[in-house]
């Protein structure tokens, strides 16, 4: 339910297109009737100009630079910071030293059909499947594209009506690019091209004929084309591969296409089962859709005003989509495109960037059931670690890591942008998807062995990088804010003494720290350092028109409506911030939320899309609806990818999206497992299934006229299950053995058992 996206007219331009991917590859269908196109990407294709840059100590001048924070001098201080630590990119004009993602090439079909009618175009997210369909006189023709994500091959169908034919010209190219050599090369059963890069990226893109039934079948001379005559269907495979230490990437597509299955239907089948294995773990139903209208009039229309709770569940559901498409079975975590890229020069590189992007990518992976997309993730942040230590040592003088701002695949954790890159926070905060792998999964060999070890490395550095202020107070020093800044401070991003997010970040790093030591029995000196510096960091504060204080001194803001809400991180997606445990924050911290909105923030997809998720945290569902419709409205290209302004397109919008819908139904943070939290009155009636909640449960919810109808409960292990729903009721409780409920504080609770399955019935 919810899963098409569909059509009646070509994509007008490339962010207008049709995704697809598994993880490795990705495609984007973006063609026309008599021209058909996909662009092709591979996750490993980036330019490596910098592959192994470097820098040289730089932390001499950090004494001076705190000692002008401490006298005051902020703007002077500031100015220093960015001189002495900062990178060369940014204001100065200069370029940094991200490499940038490279498109792999297009894959092309050329058709003499200039009078087609009925024309449509669908992607399923529910089979991975993209399809165009329309008709050439009495012919009807089909072509059909799939993203294995079974075999590591991308799979194209062109067939037409019994009995009928067509011709069609196939091609495989790549933007004019005069830094990259191109090889190409056609054959009757296969054609492609080798292409290589000066500083030694190779990569390779082969097409292969898997099946032309009475065709005739003729390879081009000028490049990598074959026309197909007389076609009643052609079936093409479509591999890429790159390599970094100078071997042959043919031979890799070669291997792939030959494990490849040929008949279309096996193909399909294999993976139909896997990608549907994901995808279907979460359902989400808020009503039906309308009559059957195409995709972009639906926007239209809830653009114009109209209600369609059906198009934010498609909405979910694609976020969800695009989540596998860019991560299962992947190497790298999805960037700021995800997988997909057009251009030579994408906007930011299409980096990965590390104060908010990446992270909110991987938002709603835990929740949605999709654990396993964040293993890339993870492998990333572990190849960085070697030069993240010496990067600390190098900066800071300090142990353990130091990651940047902004980044590519290649392990260097390397300051690139004056202003922007001095910041220390990027490791505490991606820490924390470490911590919600275990706290959802329970998996200890995990936390052992990959979560905790990060957490020491990420908490070594503040052990050695906080000093005493003259209060006494233990201070990141120099601190930002990313990426806002004050009146009176270095721009484009101020530098000051202990910005409110770094202190939650320290926070949520050095709790979850101590509570991995404890699970573990491990480091009891450490845990108490740990609760030391915890103890003497400055507390949370309240500024002057009853804000969350975004500096550690009440500064005036520069740009209220900055796109930017870095102060809420222990609000969402950290959790310290609480109506139950800290109601006086809380207070504070929406009300910064309404003064960020009243100076119209939120002018971005990825920060609408955090704003969703704030306002569910706080349990507003109205307020939540009223900007995820905002998102959709005014930050989605017609196909629903998100929108950068100005119309960029940046993958963070929908996965931020798609976790602020789960967080309107289910919340699980501080121990307690929160149903239907922030549910809008206008969602009076629907279904989820799947969603899932730390401590290892798996969460099933209806509800009618705004009320729980029945809950489900699926416990993965043992443990103490407490359950809030939003409104008092009677419930029938049904347990598969001799477990009882209990109310404690409004709040049930019963000791599950791993395996067991749990009820909860609204008596009528």
């Amino acid at each position: 339910m919810h899963s098409k996206l569909w059509y009646r007219k070509p994509a007008s331009e490339w962010k207008e297109g049709l995704p697809i991917g598994n993880g490795m590859l990705a495609g984007m269908i973006v063609g026309t009737v008599e021209r058909e196109r996909l662009g092709l990407n591979h996750e490993w294709l980036w330019r490596a100009v910098h592959r192994h840059r470097d820098f040289e100590a730089k932390h001499e001048r950090l004494d001076e630079i705190r000692r002008l924070f401490f006298e005051g001098k902020v703007l002077e201080a500031g100015t220093l910071a960015n001189e002495a630590l900062g990178g060369p990119g940014g204001v100065s004009g200069a370029k940094g030293r991200v490499d940038p993602y490279q498109p792999a090439g297009d894959l092309c079909f050329e058709f003499a059909h200039p009078d087609a009618t009925e024309y449509r175009r669908q992607l399923d997210l529910d089979t991975g499947i993209a399809l165009v369909e329309y008709r050439a006189g009495d012919n009807h023709l089909v072509r059909e594209f799939v993203a294995s994500a079974a075999h590591r091959v991308i799979a194209v169908r062109l067939a037409c009506s019994p009995g009928r034919t067509f011709d069609t010209v196939a091609s495989l190219t790549r933007i004019e690019d005069p830094e990259c050599t191109l090889e190409p090369w056609a054959r009757l059963d296969a054609f492609g091209f080798r292409g290589s890069f000066p500083e030694g990226v190779r990569f390779a893109v082969e097409a292969r004929v898997v099946s032309a039934p009475g065709a005739t079948v003729t390879p081009l001379a000028d490049g990598a084309r074959v026309r197909f005559e007389g076609c009643s269907e052609v079936i093409l495979h479509l591999s890429v591969a790159v390599t970094l230490d100078g071997s042959d990437p043919a031979v890799q597509c070669a291997t792939q296409l030959a494990a490849a299955p040929a008949p279309w239907a096996e193909l399909l089948q294999t993976h139909i089962a896997e990608h549907q294995s994901w995808y279907r773990r979460v359902s989400l139903d808020l009503g039906p859709a309308p009559e059957d209208i195409p995709t972009d009039e639906r926007l239209a229309r809830m653009r114009a005003g109209e209600a369609d709770d059906a198009l934010l569940a498609l909405y979910h559901n694609y976020g969800r989509y695009l989540l596998i498409a860019s991560s299962c079975h992947a190497e790298l975590p999805a960037n700021l495109q995800g997988k997909w890229n057009e251009e030579l020069a994408p906007p930011w590189d299409c980096d990965i960037h590390n104060d908010v992007n990446v992270q909110m990518n991987y938002w709603p992976a835990e929740v949605c059931g999709l654990p396993e997309t964040t293993e890339p993730l993870f492998q990333y942040l572990e190849r960085l670690v070697p030069h993240a230590r010496e990067a600390a040592r190098k900066l800071y003088n300090c142990d353990g890591i130091w990651l940047p701002i902004q980044t590519d695949p290649w392990g260097r954790s390397t300051p690139e942008a004056y202003g922007w890159d001095v910041w220390t926070g990027a490791a505490a905060w991606l820490a924390q998807h470490f911590w919600w792998r275990y706290e959802y999964g329970g998996d200890i060999a995990f936390l052992r062995e990959r979560a905790y070890p990060f957490f020491k490395e990420a908490a070594a550095f503040y052990q050695t990088y906080l000093v005493r202020d003259p209060q006494g107070r233990l201070v990141p020093v120099p601190s930002q804010s990313p990426e806002n800044y004050f009146v009176g401070g270095t721009q484009p991003v101020s530098l000051c003494v202990a910005a409110t997010m770094d202190l939650e970040l320290i926070d949520d790093l050095l709790t979850h720290a101590i509570e991995s030591a404890e699970t573990l029995g491990v480091d009891e000196d450490l845990r108490e350092i740990w609760r030391g510096i915890l103890r003497d960091l400055p507390p949370l504060q309240t500024g002057r028109y009853g804000q969350l204080q975004e500096w550690l001194e009440d500064y005036e803001e520069a740009e209220p409506g900055h796109r930017h809400i870095s102060h809420l991180f222990a609000l969402y997606p950290g959790d310290r911030i609480s109506l139950e445990e800290t109601p006086d924050i809380a207070k504070a911290a929406r009300t910064s939320l309404e003064r960020r909105l009243a100076h119209e923030g939120g002018h971005t997809g990825w920060s609408r899309a955090w704003t969703v998720c704030c306002w569910a945290r706080l349990r507003e569902g109205d307020a939540a609806l009223h900007h995820l419709r905002a998102l959709v409205c005014d930050f989605a290209t017609d196909t629903l990818l998100d929108l950068h302004p100005p119309r960029i397109f940046q993958i963070d919008g929908n996965l931020g999206g798609a976790a602020g819908i789960a967080e309107m139904l289910l919340q699980s943070h501080n121990r307690t497992i929160r149903i239907l939290p922030a549910l809008p009155s206008a969602w009076a009636k629907g279904e989820v299934t799947g969603l899932k909640a730390r401590g290892g449960f798996t969460v099933d919810i209806q509800w009618a006229e705004g009320k729980v109808q029945e809950v489900r409960v699926s416990a993965e292990r043992d443990g103490l299950c407490r359950l809030q729903l939003p409104h008092p009721a009677s419930f029938a409780f049904m347990a598969p053995g001799d477990e009882r409920v209990r109310e404690e504080s409004g709040t049930l609770c019963w000791d599950a058992v791993a395996g067991a399955k749990y009820v909860l019935k609204l008596r009528m």
